[in-house]
């Protein structure tokens, strides 16, 4: 999976955008498929947008979004621990966004991404926290604050993994 997926043609038109691109998704890879033969209609893959979102859905949305704007303030000023709760805040908020993810691994593990990006454990991560995020919403009672991930949790995790 890739944060965006978007693609170009020859004369600098947008022919598809999707938010949650994936290269393993039978219509996507249909779609760039087409693209690359010289179809030239224009495409929205992304069956949540023609759907009408609620507002509490935006507002989860807008809250992700500046909770990782104000987690890119905290490492800008070397406030990694700061970043990083913000950070598991927004995942909480958008727990299929794999550009929080990926922005809370490269602070908690920044030997995975130099000098070169191990995406064999970036897999490895992701099936992890699933499954942790899984058990935890199966094992937990949620308040009217949604669910938590515990700190403990991400710190054994840590310890494991070195």
């Amino acid at each position: 999976m890739v944060p965006n997926g978007i693609f170009i043609d020859e004369d600098g038109i947008i022919r598809m955008a999707e938010e949650r691109f994936r290269v393993d998704h039978p219509d996507h890879t249909e779609a760039v498929r087409a693209l690359a033969l010289g179809d030239k209609r224009s495409r929205i893959l992304d069956e949540r947008a023609s759907e009408t979102p609620d507002e509490s859905a935006l507002l989860k949305q807008l809250l992700a979004d500046t909770k990782m704007k104000l987690a890119q303030k905290y490492v800008d000023e070397q406030k990694t621990e700061k970043a990083l709760q913000e950070l598991d805040e927004a995942l909480r908020l958008d727990p299929d966004n794999f550009v929080i993810r990926k922005q809370r691994w490269y602070l908690r593990y920044p030997e995975r991404f130099n000098p070169t990006i191990d995406f064999e454990w970036q897999r490895e991560q992701l099936n992890r926290e699933k499954k942790a995020e899984a058990a935890l919403s199966q094992d937990s009672v949620c308040g009217p604050d949604d669910c938590i991930i515990p700190a403990s949790t991400m710190n054994q995790e840590r310890d494991e993994q070195g």
